[in-house]
């Protein structure tokens, strides 16, 4: 069989091939040129071009649907599933984990104009993850410190949040998201110090697996002066009225 090389391609028969390769596949392949990662945690906006994501919202009802079928379940004459291939396919995809697929929320840094110098504290921020191991919730609360200095920049508290929680919107596990967060504000602010307190409970042990209801899983990060002044780490610790979640 003759093949035909790049060069006899006309332009309608590129487009036309093109037209059919899936759009994972060009934002995969995308991502492997550029040798970037695509972990479950990784954020791959800036490799989707514009109008990808609703033709990658398609392609998972798709492939949603199949699964659906495999699992035995009549999504014909059953009311309630009708639908559910692609609400699932839209839930991950521009809600639950839009934390993979959208660029960072716009933030406005600011000068340290009074040299603030003092501990500063927010939280608690309620966070909404995933675990990467089984897709179960994972629901918890955030804490964050900042010790800043004259050549800090500040930021809105309200953008602490919304960084945790773009962070937080692709499947995770939760010491490798506090990480991620603290490595963000970091950036961000370029403090003396950063604390970061987490405590979250997981679906995937208590609706699954060992079933355990009341378990919680805590973790910290500490950077710069938090991490070599104890007494600054104690007092920041004591602030935070961790409560169950």
């Amino acid at each position: 069989m003759l093949m035909k090389s790049d060069a006899d391609m006309t332009p309608d028969n590129a487009a036309a091939q093109e037209e059919g390769v899936p759009v994972s596949v060009k934002i995969r392949e995308r991502l492997r040129e550029a040798r970037q990662r695509f972990h479950s945690n990784d954020n791959i906006a800036a490799f989707i071009e514009p109008g990808e994501l609703d033709k990658l919202l398609e392609e998972v009802t798709d492939k949603m649907q199949g699964v659906l079928d495999s699992m035995v379940i009549d999504t014909e004459s059953d009311h309630n599933t009708g639908d559910t291939a692609r609400r699932v396919a839209k839930m991950y995809l521009k809600e639950v984990f839009a934390g993979r697929y959208v660029k960072g929320p716009a933030i406005t840094e600011f000068p340290n104009a009074e040299h603030l110098n003092e501990l500063m504290i927010v939280g608690p921020i309620t966070v909404r993850s995933a675990c990467s191991h089984h897709f179960c919730p994972v629901i918890g609360k955030i804490w964050i410190g900042v010790m800043p200095n004259e050549h800090t920049n500040v930021i809105g508290l309200s953008k602490y949040a919304r960084l945790a929680e773009w962070v937080m919107g692709r499947p995770q596990i939760q010491e490798e998201a506090v990480v991620q967060l603290a490595d963000l504000i970091q950036e961000k602010t370029q403090p003396d110090g950063l604390a970061i307190v987490m405590e979250a409970s997981h679906y995937c042990m208590s609706w699954r697996g060992v079933k355990d209801m009341d378990s919680k899983m805590i973790n910290s990060v500490m950077r710069g002066v938090f991490l070599k002044d104890a007494t600054l780490r104690r007092e920041f610790l004591s602030l935070i009225p961790r409560q169950s979640v």
